[in-house]
């Protein structure tokens, strides 16, 4: 096990490299720069091309990606032209932010799916098994900015119940447990959001599996010998239904870390998610390009976790 890790980080050198390139080169291709948004009528012409001189941007393309992959390799990610900050001073300011809520999704997202999953294998073609069917076909069908609003909308505005932006109360003192609480009240609704239409894939996987380990032959063995069903169930079918379960924790987390744009920006959540949005909009393209090169780190990683945990449960596995 410990020869495919080992080969599987070696792996990451020349992806990682191709990554870099790719965010680079599409970089080029976006409209404008950092400094075409600006309107002030006391700044002229000239002035605007000498700033775009000292930040570099009028540089040989191939130079700068030389210059910025460099950076990368010393762990600089450059410097935000719009918030006149190091690149990872300001992702890290956000990170911990995300990291909780995709957690805390992750969390609910298990907590909600593997019990469905269960039901809908073990009881299929019954009344329970197409009700968790139904709800799949409307978690996947609903978009996350549709569903997001009326959550906001609903439990935000309407009933009061959790706050409508932001990640604290910024008027508790830090550190002080009434502090925590207001960081776990702020993240509830939006990582409930996000895990409810993220169920869809694991209750599907799920009750797949279970419902073809139910047909394997050691099953039939384990029932033919008079074991109870609800061993067999628990000992045998599940065990072995929720090994893909497991070992897509890792990928999981990843993609959120990754793809809760939607959701931080919708509720004003101060995240990664939300600060890549802004640096789009703003064409601050350093942080833009520091984010999407973290994004693509952390879905590798959380791949490489997953195939770990699949060979850790699983010990008859081997990955060439």
């Amino acid at each position: 096990m410990y020869k495919v890790v080992i080969r599987r980080f070696l792996m990451l050198i020349p992806q990682m490299l191709a990554l870099s390139l790719a965010i680079f080169i599409m970089a080029q291709f976006m409209p404008g720069d950092a400094l075409s948004g600006i309107f002030d009528p006391s700044i002229t012409h000239d002035d605007i091309e000498l700033m775009r001189e000292e930040l570099g941007l009028n540089r040989n393309p191939a130079m700068r990606y030389i210059e910025w992959l460099g950076g990368l390799l010393r762990g600089d990610f450059g410097r935000s032209l719009m918030y006149h900050r190091p690149v990872l001073e300001l992702i890290g300011d956000r990170a911990g932010n995300t990291f909780r809520l995709s957690l805390l999704t992750t969390v609910f997202m298990y907590v909600m799916a593997i019990p469905m999953g269960l039901v809908s294998g073990r009881y299929h073609e019954t009344f329970a098994d197409k009700s968790i069917i139904f709800f799949t076909f409307f978690a996947l069908a609903m978009p996350t900015i549709i569903f997001a609003l009326i959550n906001l909308w609903l439990f935000g505005f309407r009933l009061d119940l959790f706050p409508l932006y932001g990640s604290v109360d910024a008027a508790l003192p830090t550190g002080s447990f009434a502090y925590h609480m207001s960081r776990l009240h702020h993240l509830i609704l939006p990582a409930l959001t996000g895990a409810i239409l993220g169920t869809v894939g694991t209750i599907n996987i799920l009750r797949d599996r279970i419902i073809e380990t139910e047909n394997a032959d050691f099953v039939t063995t384990a029932r033919s010998k008079g074991v109870p069903p609800n061993v067999v169930y628990s000992r045998h079918i599940f065990k072995n239904a929720a090994l893909p379960v497991v070992a897509g924790f890792g990928p999981a987390l990843a993609g959120l870390l990754g793809g809760s744009v939607f959701i931080e920006k919708i509720f004003g959540f101060p995240g990664m998610g939300n600060l890549f949005v802004t640096s789009i909009l703003s064409n601050d393209y350093p942080v833009a390009n520091g984010l999407i090169m973290i994004y693509g780190v952390l879905i590798v990683l959380g791949v490489l976790l997953g195939d770990i945990f699949m060979m850790i449960l699983d010990p008859r596995i081997r990955i060439e």
